[in-house]
């Protein structure tokens, strides 16, 4: 005993209605599923600590007064040590005739292969 299908598809509507879910009868991806969860956005918002204020926000809201960060200065000898001893990162080049100039230097050093 086969029931008609237009009767399943109001029964489907129906049950739909109570249980307040879509009704798709073609069982298309609609991401109902994902549209029915809560928001994520306040629940991450809310984990991350707000924002404090540093040295950096207080030099430019007062430029005029010193204000003394000592773990930049440390940040900023270390970067001209590092220049000093040659590892700092190389400098750029401000034209298109250096950078040629470079790529010559760096051709021109490679020894060539000696055949026997």
């Amino acid at each position: 005993m086969a029931v008609p299908r237009a009767r399943i598809l109001d029964l489907m509507k129906i049950q739909c209605r109570i249980f307040n879910t879509t009704f798709n009868p073609e069982g298309l991806r609609l991401g109902n599923k994902v549209l029915r969860q809560r928001l994520r956005g306040p629940a991450l918002a809310s984990y991350y600590p707000r924002r404090t204020v540093t040295l950096k926000d207080l030099k430019k809201a007062f430029p005029d007064f010193t204000v003394w960060d000592d773990d930049e200065e440390d940040r900023l000898e270390s970067i001209a040590i590092t220049k000093m001893r040659g590892k700092g990162p190389p400098k750029k080049k401000r034209t298109a005739d250096e950078s040629k100039k470079l790529q010559k230097k760096k051709k021109s050093s490679t020894p060539k292969p000696v055949v026997f």
